[in-house]
Order: C-alpha cells, then sequence, then structure tokens
C-alpha cells in the first residue's frame, strides 16, 4: 500500500496552520515596560540622625527644619519608603519651577547658621530624586549645589554646581577667587566666575524616561583644595557608582577665609519646562564623610514601581545582588503575584550563593537590586539594570 503524495501547495498550507499556533518571540510592543525597584522601606533608625560628621539631615517627615529659604510645598502622597513626605518641585508647562531648601552652615556670614563657627573644607551630600514617570524634556538644569559663601550679599568664593546636561548630570565647578581674594560680588556673579570644566557627564540618565518614576540615590562631593595648589576635588555618584569627578581643581587660591558653607537643594529650568510635571527630593544629608545609600533591616521591603503596558500586570520576579554588577546572586524571588511589594524572605524567595541556606540577608555596606514583569498574556519584560542600592546592619 502506497502513500498518497502531497503537494507542496498543501503542506505549506498545513505549516502555516501549525505555526500560526505556536507561541512567537516577544515583540516589543507585546513586552511590558522594564520596570525598576521603585525604593525600599528604611529601617527606623538612620546612621545620619546619630552620626557625629552630619552636619545636617532632613527626611522632610517631621517638623519643618531651620532653612535659610525654603519655598514649594511637602508632598504627603510621595516619598521614599512608601511613606512620609518629600520636598515637591512643580513645573507648570513653560516655568521655571517652584521649590528649593537653603542650608547655611559653619562659618557663613550670613542665613540661619547651624554648626556656626565650625570649619568644613569636605564636605558630601545626598540626596534621592524621584521624576514623575513620563517625564519629558531632559533635565531642569539645576539640581544642587554647595558653595563658600563670604558675604551678606552672598559673594562666593566657589560653588560646586551638580547640574543636567541633557538627560544626564553633570559637575561643572567654579571658583571665584584670584590669589587669595575674592572677586565676585554677589551671589552668581558669573562674569567674574572662574569655570573648572564639565565633562565627562553620568552615564546613567537621571533625567531620561526609563529612570523616571523611581527613587535614584544621588551624592556628590567637593573638597577644597590645599591653599596655592591644585588639588581640590569634586565627585559624583549615581546609585551607588562613581559617574563623574573633576580632580586637580584650584577651587580658592590662597584664600582661607570661608571654608563650604552652604547646600542648596534647586529646581530652576533655566528654559521652562516643555510640560506640567513634577519631581521630587526626600532623605537629604550633608556630612564630613561618605553617605551612601539608606539602611535596611535584613528582611526588607522592595517596592516596585507600577505597571505599565499592553494588559494588565499578572506576575514580577526580583533579585538580590552584592556587587553593582549582579556576579553574585544572593536572593532569587519566587513568581509573585502580589500587588507591587515583596518582603525578602525564604517565603518568598530563596538564598542563594554565600547566603544559602539563610533566612535573611547579611549586614552589608552595599546590596543591589533588579526587577522584572510580566503581562497578563504571558510576556516578559527584559530585566532592569541592576539599580537600588541599600545596606543592612548586622544584628537589625
Amino acid at each position: 500500500m502506497c502513500s498518497a503524495k502531497r503537494s507542496p501547495w498543501l503542506v505549506a498550507a498545513w505549516l502555516g496552520v501549525v505555526v500560526s499556533w505556536l507561541p512567537g518571540p516577544a515583540r516589543a510592543d507585546d513586552a511590558p515596560e522594564v520596570p525598576r525597584i521603585d525604593s525600599v522601606v528604611m529601617s527606623p533608625d538612620q546612621p545620619q540622625q546619630s552620626d557625629q560628621a552630619v552636619v545636617w539631615y532632613d527626611d522632610f517627615d517631621g517638623p519643618e527644619k531651620p532653612y535659610t529659604e525654603s519655598q514649594g510645598e511637602l508632598d504627603e502622597g510621595e516619598a521614599f519608603g512608601g511613606r512620609g513626605r518629600s520636598m515637591l518641585s512643580v513645573y507648570e508647562q513653560g516655568s521655571r519651577g517652584v521649590g528649593n531648601r537653603k542650608v547655611f552652615f559653619g562659618d557663613s556670614p550670613t542665613g540661619k547658621v547651624v554648626h556656626r563657627g565650625e570649619s568644613f573644607e569636605d564636605v558630601y551630600w545626598r540626596i534621592y530624586v524621584k521624576h514623575q514617570h513620563g517625564w519629558t524634556g531632559g533635565g531642569p538644569a539645576k539640581l544642587s549645589r554647595a558653595t563658600s559663601i563670604v558675604s551678606p550679599r552672598w559673594a562666593q568664593a566657589m560653588i560646586a554646581h551638580v547640574w543636567s546636561s541633557g538627560e544626564a548630570l553633570t559637575l561643572d565647578p567654579a571658583s571665584g577667587v584670584r590669589g587669595d581674594r575674592v572677586v565676585t560680588t554677589c551671589y552668581n556673579d558669573f562674569p567674574n566666575l572662574r569655570w573648572l570644566g564639565n565633562k565627562p557627564v553620568s552615564r546613567l540618565k537621571l533625567h531620561g524616561t526609563e529612570e523616571a518614576g523611581r527613587w535614584v540615590c544621588v551624592e556628590a562631593r567637593a573638597k577644597l583644595n590645599t591653599p596655592g595648589k591644585k588639588d581640590g576635588l569634586n565627585q559624583l555618584w549615581i546609585d551607588g557608582r562613581l559617574e563623574a569627578e573633576r580632580r586637580n581643581l584650584d577651587w580658592r587660591g590662597d584664600y582661607t577665609g570661608h571654608g563650604i558653607n552652604a547646600v542648596f537643594l534647586e529646581t530652576y529650568w533655566n528654559e521652562g519646562s516643555p510640560v506640567t510635571q513634577k519631581r521630587w527630593i526626600d532623605n537629604f544629608v550633608i556630612s564630613t564623610r561618605p553617605i551612601g545609600p539608606i539602611v535596611c533591616a535584613r528582611n526588607p521591603v522592595l517596592i516596585k514601581t507600577s505597571y505599565h503596558g499592553p494588559g494588565k500586570q499578572a506576575a514580577w520576579e526580583a533579585e538580590i545582588a552584592s556587587d553593582d554588577q549582579g556576579g553574585t546572586v544572593v536572593w532569587r524571588s519566587a513568581r509573585l503575584t502580589a500587588a507591587d511589594r515583596v518582603r525578602v524572605g525564604e517565603q518568598t524567595g530563596t538564598f542563594l550563593g554565600p547566603l544559602k541556606g539563610q533566612t535573611r540577608l547579611a549586614g552589608s555596606p552595599a546590596y543591589y537590586l533588579r526587577v522584572r514583569q510580566q503581562n497578563d498574556a504571558g510576556r516578559w519584560s527584559a530585566w532592569s539594570p541592576w539599580h537600588q542600592p541599600f545596606r543592612t546592619k548586622a544584628g537589625n
């Protein structure tokens, strides 16, 4: 008995029917947006509350602190860790924005001065910054600065600007000194400032669409030069990584009259915002030592950004690594179907590598996170980059 010969057309048609029923690869327009970990629930006691090196700390949850200048509201609907308040910056379409805080300290000759009479030549300051989801237009120019105020008119011996450069951040240090004399006569006396260089810029695009909608840790440092030498330093860390630095700076020439004595949080957008949108700042610290990210319990609660993409969220997964490249993963979640929060533990995932068999994270100076999500059509997003560093303390 012989088999009937099938025509090439029938074979092709049959194969087409079979292939049409097979699940295809995820297309870009099918997959959910790549999520981020928005924030992590903080331990009630943060190091900056008792650290003698800390000059200033504000989580914006308590009574208003004695800022020399304070503009704009606090937002009770947005805060790192999902509860509390944050400093709100509002950008109406076409406007330069509303919202700032200015701290004066040490040897400042004006303002509401804290730590009065002390002298500071090496200062770190850290904030957490969040741009609303869908942020548009790149960077709004000003974010923060440290400066040396030398007169009641706010003449400045030096300025350590943390400014935007497109969607990135950059450092733009400037000096108001020639020899041993301050030549600026007022605040932002641009004609008399000497600019020390603003390249390279950060790799992470803080003001880009991909990083909008989650809290980002931004820390900067300004170290004055030894009088008469060019050994000053300006550094910028984002999400715990050194992203930009300027070495061999001559901030102040031979001038020794004032040190660094003010840090400003700013909103000003030179060209105005192209649309109405918001930005938030939280967990503001000024210190004479490196600050780093917030501290969490050893079974921390992770908060994912809200779902965006086709369909609805069906599940998500998260991983924790002990390095910023994910080389050593120490915890991997199960497939999570609860909203956007998970407590790290053996009930919700598996401890791996050096923590295999443990029930909580070890005390560590840094852990990093990544996350992905799935929609109700079964499509997974790509994994996020490793981000949102946090610390844990032994015994907590």
